[in-house]
């Protein structure tokens, strides 16, 4: 095994097939030497979770595992364009959109389930900007949906 897939067993996670894109789009593009993902939903063999809006089915308390779930998803899209998760030097930002009412507010701490996450698989190198925005609703009734920007070697 790499360095990052023993990493991702000590966590006692796989790492997924890449999602299928649910409209006209790819996973993940390479350009330079930086990976941008497509934005990733919390889908878990196929299938999603938990849907709805947080604030309203959610709790702020049910969003870092799901924005956890999107961060795996989106590694997955991110060795399929560069072969191996070894390869990465540093992720560079994290985008996370949170589907919730007009009164929600914790917005990062849904995305601290990303960030954590990364930060856990890759040290240093995981320590990325971020932006945590809410928003009206997602793809599929998705409570949260991630992006990538990697750079790598």
């Amino acid at each position: 095994m790499s360095p990052v897939a023993d990493r991702l067993a000590e966590l006692g996670v796989t790492l997924p097939a890449v999602a299928k894109p649910v409209a006209a789009y790819v996973p993940a593009v390479v350009t330079g030497n930086l990976v941008y993902t497509a934005g990733q939903l919390p889908f878990v063999d196929g299938a999603l979770p938990a849907t709805g809006k947080f604030g309203e089915a959610l709790t702020a308390e049910d969003g870092p595992a799901l924005a956890r779930q999107c961060a795996l998803n989106a590694l997955a899209a991110v060795e399929s364009v560069i072969g191996s998760l070894d390869r990465v030097t540093r992720i560079v930002k994290v985008v996370a959109f949170v589907a919730s009412t007009p009164d929600f507010t914790a917005q990062p701490t849904v995305a601290n389930g990303a960030s954590v996450f990364l930060g856990e698989v890759f040290g240093d190198i995981g320590v990325h900007a971020r932006s945590a925005v809410g928003v009206p609703s997602l793809p599929l009734d998705s409570p949260v949906e991630v992006e990538l920007i990697v750079e790598f070697a």
